[in-house]
């Protein structure tokens, strides 16, 4: 079953995040704040070594600006902001918007975006072979715990985007095969670890960047690597 690695990706992300969510309402403040900027290190211990991937810098930063300016113009960071104050209408009760929101968005970022997303559902799609997506899971599954743990029930919604995502990768894996190289996934790979980077140094509180608005950067690479 080529969805069968996704459907179980998305899955251990919900019971991650959901597990979370009910310890962040049974730990003190403190250690929920300090998990948060523990976590945060993590992230960032991840962005620094994901951004060696790459191979041309050039391509990132190309990437970075082009992409930056487009998401700006979309503004898709208010865009996804308005969706998760509905959705937490909808179902985060309690919740404030704001944390709801950044928990979905933080979350999606750091399951959606790296090498191991897109060789995993490729090797799922066309060879059968689910072990990177299943060793994904595992990472997954803590990541989004200790997340929720800090921004809430809004990670799970995490689960439901990975599993659209890697799916339709996996789905049309032998058509985006014949067109991805190896250059590609690592620069694409480069792109995202800057913003799981940006991603941390929010976490932290030492920046505010609009990390959404940077999303399109991570496609950019597509086209970049034909050239460059």
């Amino acid at each position: 079953m080529v969805l069968l690695s996704s459907i179980v990706n998305g899955c251990t992300i919900v019971a991650g995040a959901l597990l979370g969510a009910l310890l962040k309402k049974g730990l003190p403040e403190r250690i929920t704040q300090g998990v948060m900027q523990g976590m945060a290190l993590c992230v960032l211990a991840i962005g620094i070594q994901g951004i060696f991937d790459g191979e041309n810098f050039l391509i990132t930063i190309l990437s970075i600006a082009l992409g930056g300016a487009l998401g700006y113009w979309i503004d898709l960071d208010r865009h996804l902001n308005r969706f998760g104050d509905w959705v937490q209408k909808k179902l985060g009760k309690g919740e404030s918007g704001s944390t709801f929101g950044e928990g979905f968005v933080t979350a999606t970022l750091m399951v959606c975006i790296g090498a191991m997303a897109i060789t995993g559902a490729l090797d799922s799609g066309i060879r059968g072979d689910d072990t990177t997506i299943f060793a994904k899971s595992m990472l997954d599954f803590v990541t989004c715990l200790v997340l929720a743990s800090s921004m809430g029930i809004g990670v799970a919604l995490a689960g439901p985007a990975c599993f659209l995502y890697q799916g339709a990768i996996a789905l049309g894996g032998s058509a985006v095969a014949a067109f991805l190289t190896d250059s590609m996934v690592c620069e694409m790979s480069c792109v995202g670890s800057l913003l799981i980077i940006a991603i941390a140094l929010n976490m932290l509180g030492l920046t505010k960047i609009k990390v959404v608005n940077l999303i399109p950067a991570c496609f950019l690479p597509l086209i970049f690597c034909l050239f460059m």
